[in-house]
C-alpha cells in the first residue's frame, strides 16, 4: 500500500492513498461490520424475549470463523479436550467425536458437558 502523509495548514494529519488501496480498505470495513451484525443478529436471537442468557461474544467469534459449538464453549472456558472428558468421565477420544460430528450428542451427554462447562444446557440441546 502505497501512502504518503501530510499536515495542512491547520496542522490537521491528512492521508492520500490509491483509489485500489482505497477500495480494498472500504470492502474490508463493509465486511467486517457484516461480520459485526451476523454476530448481534446471533446473539440477538439467543437472547429471545424471555430473558434466556445469550451466547458470550467469543463463542459467537469462534463460531462465525468455522468452529463447532461444543469446541467454541470448551475453548472459552479454556478447558482442553481430557480435562472435559475426565470431568465427565469419558474418553478424550468421545469428545473430539463429539465436536467433529462423528457422534450424536444425547440429552445426557448434554448436560454433563453443561454442568462441566458451566452453561446452560440449552446452548446445547
Amino acid at each position: 500500500m502505497d501512502v504518503q502523509f501530510f499536515k495542512t495548514p491547520a496542522g490537521e494529519e491528512m492521508v492520500v492513498l490509491s483509489k485500489a488501496d482505497y477500495e480494498a480498505l472500504v470492502r474490508i470495513a463493509e465486511e467486517a461490520a457484516e461480520d459485526a451484525a451476523d454476530v448481534a443478529a446471533f446473539d440477538a436471537a439467543m437472547a429471545a424475549p424471555n430473558g434466556l442468557e445469550q451466547l458470550p461474544f467469543e463463542v459467537s467469534q469462534h463460531i462465525l470463523k468455522g468452529t463447532g459449538l461444543l469446541k467454541a464453549l470448551r475453548l472459552w472456558r479454556d478447558v482442553g479436550q481430557v480435562k472435559l472428558a475426565d470431568d465427565i468421565g469419558t474418553s478424550q477420544g468421545f469428545i473430539s467425536d463429539l465436536e467433529s460430528g462423528r457422534r450424536k450428542m444425547t440429552e445426557e451427554v448434554a448436560s454433563k458437558l453443561a454442568t462441566a462447562l458451566d452453561i446452560p444446557l440449552r446452548w446445547l440441546v
